[in-house]
């Protein structure tokens, strides 16, 4: 048979399949009655996540004329984040993507937001989207219903005031090291803020979840009796190739035709596991004797797990505890939820301090006013001075507000239509009807945000309860009794809200203050003026940099990093 007519027999058969498919969602978005784009291709579609690249005209057909192009702006994973808020200024705050595989309904609504985010039983989790972080179990992220419940019970109440206070010391430490590593870099700074503030964030998660701890520059070199990688190398690798897992099991990695990059991700998941192995046979033989447990998180899951079996009633499933690949998988989905967010998050606020001298003179200001002369950090008491350290975490929230690693949360209607309210109207999902809340365009909204919706200040979440005040440009605030604002219900959600919000939030605050403190307790940050540029160009282009983000794997994350230099140097 001739070849040009087998490929020409085949792109026939997909485009008649994508006409028709469309037709029929199509159908189906008219009777919802929301605002519709007609899409041939859908931005969640694994093949085209992968390939779309390799088709850069189809971006470029936004520009078309009279709104023909308006479908190609929302063709690719992470659209949201280049779009901000103004496809819902022209459609409204909730409209549908019609495409072949399914309507996916984009939401704005800060009102419908609280409602999707608060309905867990009606709107579920896409679970083909979360399949991937089962890769060690089934965990808090990937379940749904009963089994939500249970693991919800067993894991949220290991996340408190002792992690938060093993979280700050472990955070202090390891910014310290991070500072004194920065600063000896001199004139020439350093290009690896990203780099190093995730080698910080891995280190405080091995810390606080496994108790091991590990120096800042060089870690720990020497393996562990039977072990072919250390810990926190086979759990690196295995977090930076989390997507490789939604297409290789992780059973077939080890297989001796593959390339040496997946055999290598295949040793370190088996290494991984059997830390965590070893680690749970640990625990449970420190619990079987009645010793103290060591405080971290598998050492909590553990206890609090056997104690839930022994007091359980066998016909009530909520009630049972975890099983072993439960427990690991929880331990792995905390994990990835805390590195490259929490990493990307304090990268990028040091970056846009550099950039805002004003705003980092602010910062330090209250740094300094709050710890005081008391002196090395080793000293700092998490319960007197994370309270007191707002600007530090205002600083994380307006970061998170405009370059948050998740720009959208996908939700699904499941097996049955669910109501959804908008103003004074209730419209009817389908069943199966993908829904994607708009995180970005949330956060961006100027009905909520103001007209400087799209500016970086991180004084707006201050509200000045006092007439002593500070100036530091437009950052013009009282220093002492400053009140946080709290966003109202769901204008602000890069934790999610309601009952799936992510458990470890407060963990993560707790970190990036730490650091933050840390760091400008003795150092300020600059960016390296280049050979014929002014400190004014300097400073834009780190907000260029930053501006330049996309999705990467999971998460949104700077493209060029390295492109440009911090330097720190010591206050006066």
């Amino acid at each position: 048979m001739n070849l040009t007519f087998v490929l020409a027999s085949v792109i026939l058969a997909f485009l008649s399949w994508t006409f028709f498919s469309v037709i029929s969602t199509y159908n189906t978005a008219r009777k919802i009655a929301l605002p519709v784009i007609i899409s041939p291709v859908s931005p969640l579609n694994p093949l085209w996540i992968l390939t779309y690249r390799t088709f850069p005209f189809v971006l470029l057909l936004k520009h078309l004329p009279f709104g023909l192009g308006k479908w190609a702006r929302c063709t690719y994973m992470g659209w949201t984040f280049h779009d901000k808020h103004a496809l819902h200024d022209e459609l409204g705050p909730v409209f549908i993507v019609v495409t072949p595989s399914g309507n996916e309904v984009s939401v704005a609504d800060p009102q419908a937001t609280h409602t999707i985010l608060s309905r867990r039983k009606e709107f579920i989790k896409p679970a083909v989207m979360y399949e991937q972080l089962n890769v060690f179990g089934r965990n808090l992220n990937t379940v749904e219903g009963e089994d939500w419940q249970r693991q919800r019970r067993l894991t949220a109440p290991n996340f408190n005031e002792r992690t938060s206070s093993l979280v700050w010391k472990e955070a202090l430490r390891q910014a310290h090291d991070m500072a004194q590593f920065w600063a000896e870099q001199g004139a020439e700074g350093t290009r690896e803020t990203v780099a190093d503030t995730a080698t910080l964030a891995l280190h405080v998660l091995t810390c606080v979840g496994f108790g091991l701890s590990y120096s800042f520059h060089h870690g720990v070199r020497d393996l562990s009796d039977g072990h072919s990688m250390t810990y926190r190398d086979a759990l690196s690798l295995c977090l930076r190739n989390i997507i490789t897992f939604a297409i290789f099991p992780k059973k077939v990695l080890t297989l001796s035709f593959l390339p040496k990059r997946l055999r290598s991700l295949g040793v370190a998941t088996q290494e991984f596991q059997k830390y965590m192995e070893e680690m749970l046979t640990h625990e449970r033989n420190m619990a079987a004797k009645r010793e103290h447990g060591t405080g971290n998180l598998m050492g909590s899951l553990v206890r609090a797990s056997e104690e839930a079996q022994k007091s359980s009633d066998i016909n009530d499933s909520t009630r049972l505890g975890l099983t072993d690949e439960e427990i690991f998988g929880n331990i792995f989905a905390f994990n990835l939820a805390g590195h490259e967010t929490t990493a990307n998050t304090m990268a990028t606020s040091l970056v846009l301090l550099a950039a805002n001298p004003e705003c980092q003179a602010w910062l330090i200001e209250e740094v300094h006013h709050v710890l005081g002369n008391s002196g090395g950090s080793g000293g700092w008491k998490y319960e007197e001075s994370f309270p007191n350290l707002k600007r530090c975490l205002a600083v994380m929230y307006e970061t998170l507000r405009l370059y948050g690693s998740i720009v959208f949360i996908p939700k699904s209607t499941g097996f049955h239509s669910q109501s959804l309210a908008l103003g004074d109207k209730t419209y009817i999902l389908p069943s199966s009807t993908a829904i994607n809340i708009n995180v970005q365009a949330l956060h961006t909204d100027p009905q909520t945000w103001g007209s400087d919706a799209l500016d970086w200040r991180p004084s707006r979440w201050l509200r000045a309860s006092s007439s002593t005040f500070s100036s530091h440009g437009n950052h013009t605030l009282p220093m002492a009794e400053e009140t946080f604002i709290e966003p109202e219900a769901g204008t602000f959600i890069p934790w999610a809200d309601g009952p799936r919000e992510c458990v470890g939030r407060k963990f993560s605050q707790v970190e990036f203050v730490a650091v933050l403190a840390s760091l400008f307790r003795q150092y300020r940050v600059r960016p390296v003026v280049k050979n014929g540029e002014g400190e004014a160009d300097a400073k834009r282009a780190l907000v260029r940099m930053v501006d330049d983000s996309a999705i990467s794997a999971i998460t949104l994350q700077m493209l060029e990093p390295r492109s440009r230099s911090l330097r720190w140097e010591r206050q006066n």
